[in-house]
Parts: structure tokens; sequence; C-alpha cells
């Protein structure tokens, strides 16, 4: 399971305090205990610095209090130095007894024992930190906390991180800090990973704007002394992107965006391996209705309905496996989009099988109340399910949460940060065969319209799609909310209502065959 960090949305991120020694972000890296942690940063955030000062507590304590070596891996000697310097820096900060910086020749064993000089700093604790070169064999034989400093620069990282790793064996700890070099770099790979579920790393997430939100400029300008201004802040960013090469290698230096990660999230060819017939998946089925339906009495809305659900979806929804969890995802439209929900039947081995895909075009609010609750009430063993909060389709959430309990319905506002950390789980499931889809070419071309964005986040632009343009990747939401219900923990209890005859029920086109609301004995 995943451990990403919950990372403040920019309206929530801490403001700045010149009393406070670190800005926010930094203090959330100090203070997270994870024992694997990746930093994707801006340039010159002073996320390294921070690095130090954790060092620095730790190898400063005792064993019982948790002490222990610590080692810092870096791509350059000037690297190396910088971080001992601060270390030595926090050391007296602290007030932890440790040596001067001593300079020591150490053996590369992978250079044929080239000797090459490092720096450490020793603590009355018995504990050290230490500056090695980027060989992994250098972390052989070692014991202690690692820091890998600019790991997307270091052409050997898969073997350092493996040589790293080993040491997690005894309670060490190990962080992965740097800006991004490329998309298809490991740095960016453990990223992804770990955002899907796959790696149990913990991400942290500076972009410029967010380390700015919370001080950098302004500390800046109070160690040089000068005063403060949003207009001076504004233009020192401008400077800084406008001095590099391209407005790719602006985006990968300041906004931890990997270069070449523009395109379509999903290729056509991983989502049509996915798909299958409707024997092996389920069915698509769409109604559309003119304007004028709208305008019929409820009532005959109702029992119009009613009659499409009992000759369309019962039938599925009767061939549903009662053994097997379930669980949907919607997303909702009233007019202009497309209602999309799609049913998911969960394996034992966590593969989700899409058995039902509903599509409703013009359909009027109360009766798209009424097609989810004939299909959710039919569903075996509800997991849960996830619906599209934005604009009107938050209503009809909330009293889906009214109706099967909060803890079983999620309300999901579809924003920049949802998808940035649910959308590589959704997309591991495509690469690790756990999804099969209806075969559908509008369902093919929602899903190719999931693209990364210019901040790096896997999301769904404003590209239309359809041979009619009428939709907006409806079908590639509701596939992306029906994997992140099959997460969710809530499961109703199994139990067989009494009916009521009730505006709700009337909303569904219920059978007034019933007589419980006639107040004498023995009634129904």
């Amino acid at each position: 399971m995943s451990a990403v960090a919950a990372v403040p949305n920019h309206e929530d991120l801490l403001g700045f305090d010149p009393g406070e020694v670190m800005l926010g972000y930094q203090r959330r890296w100090v203070a997270d205990p994870a024992p694997l942690k990746i930093a994707e940063k801006s340039r010159r955030t002073g996320l390294t610095w921070a690095e130090a000062a954790d060092a620095v507590l730790t190898a400063a304590s005792s064993r019982g209090e948790g002490g222990t070596n610590h080692f810092y891996v870096g791509s350059n000697k000037e690297m190396a130095r910088e971080f001992i310097d601060a270390a030595a820096m926090w050391a007296k900060v602290f007030d932890k007894a440790g040596s001067e910086i001593s300079e020591e020749v150490f053996i590369d064993s992978g250079q044929d024992g080239k000797e090459i000089l490092t720096f450490a700093i020793y603590f009355a604790s018995g504990f050290k930190i230490q500056a090695l070169s980027s060989n992994p064999s250098n972390l052989r034989g070692m014991q202690g906390n690692v820091t890998i400093d600019e790991a997307a620069f270091h052409d050997r990282l898969a073997e350092v991180l493996k040589a790293a790793l080993a040491l997690t064996m005894w309670g060490a700890k190990v962080r992965l800090i740097s800006t991004h070099n490329g998309v298809e770099n490991l740095f960016n790979e453990l990223i992804n990973d770990s955002r899907a579920g796959k790696k149990s790393y913990s991400v942290h997430r500076i972009t410029l704007d967010d380390a700015c939100a919370e001080g950098l400029y302004r500390r800046i300008c109070q160690i040089r002394g000068k005063p403060w201004s949003q207009a001076a802040e504004d233009a020192w960013k401008a400077e800084l992107l406008k001095s590099t090469a391209t407005e790719d290698d602006a985006l990968e230096e300041y906004y931890c965006v990997p270069k070449s990660g523009g395109g379509a999230y999903l290729s056509r060819a991983l989502i049509e391996a996915r798909m299958a017939s409707v024997t092996d998946s389920g069915p698509v089925v769409r109604l559309a209705k003119k304007n004028d339906f709208g305008e019929w009495p409820e009532s005959l809305r109702a029992a119009e309905v009613l009659k499409w659900c009992e000759d369309e979806l019962k039938g599925v929804l009767d061939a549903l496996d009662p053994n097997r969890p379930h669980c949907f995802g919607e997303d909702f439209a009233r007019s202009g989009d497309l209602t999309v929900i799609n049913v998911g039947e969960i394996a034992q081995d966590l593969h989700i099988t899409a058995k039902l895909q509903v599509e409703l075009k013009n359909i009027p609010f109360r009766q798209q109340e009424q097609i989810l609750y004939y299909i959710v009430d039919a569903l075996p063993r509800l997991r849960g399910g996830a619906m599209d909060a934005r604009g009107n389709g938050q209503a009809l959430a909330e009293y889906a949460q009214d109706k099967y309990g909060s803890e079983v319905i999620a309300s999901v506002m579809l924003s920049e940060s949802f998808y940035r950390e649910q959308m590589p789980r959704f997309k591991a499931h495509f690469e690790d065969a756990l999804i099969t889809i209806p075969r559908d070419d509008d369902t093919r071309a929602d899903l190719q319209a999931l693209s990364v964005n210019r901040r790096g986040t896997p999301c769904l632009g404003e590209v239309r799609t359809g041979k009619e343009k009428e939709r907006h990747g409806d079908a590639a939401i509701s596939l992306f909310l029906m994997v992140y219900a099959s997460t969710l923990d809530g499961a109703p209890i199994e139990f067989t209502p009494i009916p009521k005859s009730d505006h709700r029920n009337q909303l569904a086109g219920a059978n007034r065959n019933n007589d419980d609301d006639i107040p004498q004995r023995g009634c129904w």
C-alpha cells in the first residue's frame, strides 16, 4: 500500500513566519517519520538543508532514543561538502556536541581501491554523519539512515537504492530528494509507483509556487536584508523562468513536471488490451431523451424510466455474482455532457471487471436519481461508490450518502490534487492487467482524452470526444471513480427493507400495492 504524504491544498499551505527557522514544507518533511520518503521539488528550495537538521537530531541521539549514523550520497564532492557544512551549523544551533568537520580518506571498493576524500562529523553519541560517493558498494556493511540527494541525476540510482534499502532491514530510513530529470527516469517511476500503491514511499511535492506561498522568497529577503513585496517576488520568479532554455526546462526545474510528460496518459494499445467482449466484461447501455421529456409529468417520467430499467438493466444486474464485492463510479452531467455509471465486480485477486456501463444523455435529475438507486440497490456486497460531486452532481452525491451511508458513498470533488494522487493507481490497473472494460469505441476515446497537464498532473482537460463532440471523457472519469471506489472500506449491512410509500419510492416508480401507510392492524 502506498504511503503518499498528505500534501495540503495550495490554500492550506502555511504562511510565512519570520520567527520560524524552517518553512512549512521543510517542517513537514522533517516531521514525516516514514521509513521511505521521496521529495520531488523545485530547485533551491532548501530541502537538503532541512534534511541536514534531521540528520543531526538523529546522529546526536543515543541508540535508545533512536539514534543512528546518517550517510549522505550526493552526485559530486561540492554537494557533499555543502551538506556536511549544513549539518555542522545545525549541530551548533541544537547545541549538540560534535567534533569539527573531519576530512577522511575513504577507500572506494568499486574504484580499484581508489582513495576518495570524504567529510564526516562525529557526535558524542558515538554516531556520525558521513558523506559518501555515489558508488553503491560504499554502502555495503554500513548501518544508518541514507539520504540520496539529486537522486534523478545519479547514473546508477537503481544500484545505489538497492544497497541503501538493504539497511532498512535493521530499521534504517532512506530519503530520496531531487528535481526531475525526465519522465522515463527511475526517480519519476518510483513516485508514480508510490502514488499507484505499488511502492511504499511517502511522496512530498514542492513546486516553486508552493515554496513561495510558504515564504521562500520572503526568507531570501529576510536573510539578505531586503524589503519584500509581491511585485518583487513576481519579478524574481519571472526572471528564474526566463533564464531557462525552454518552457519544458522551466516546468521540470521549478514545477516538478518531468520532461516529455505530455500526450495521452493511457496509450491506445494499453486501453484496447484491457477491453473485452460483452461476455467477458459487460454491456454499454445508453439512454437519451429529447428536451420535451423533461416537461412530462414526473409520474409518467418515472414510469417510463422504470420500464427502461426493467427492460435494459434488470437482466444484467440479476446476473451479477452474489458472492463477489461490487463497486461503482459515476460521472455526472445534466445536459451537454453525459452521465456515465460504471459497475465493477471485484475478484479474489482484486481484478476489477466493469460488468455494466450506463450512459445517460439529457435525463432529468429525478430520473437520474431513480436510475442510480435502481442500479445500486441491486449490487451484491456493495464495497463502495464514488460520485462526481462537482456542480449539480453534488446534490445527487449527498442524496446517495443519505441513502447508503457516507462510509459507502464517496462524494468526490475532482481537483488537481485528487487527480495527482489517485490517477497513478488507475493507470497501474491497466499496466498490471487488473481491469477489464467494455470493448467500446467511445469509451476508448474517452480514456485517451486523459493527459498530463503543464503542471505534471494526469487529468482530463478541456478536450471533447465522441463523433459529435458531445462527450467530455465521461466514461474515463466514471471508470476512474469506479477503481477509486474499490478501495473504500465501507460495507452496508445486508437486509431487506420494508417498502415505504415515501417521495423517494414514488420517484423510483415503486409498486403502490403495498399498504404499510394505512394505520390499521394486520395491513401488508
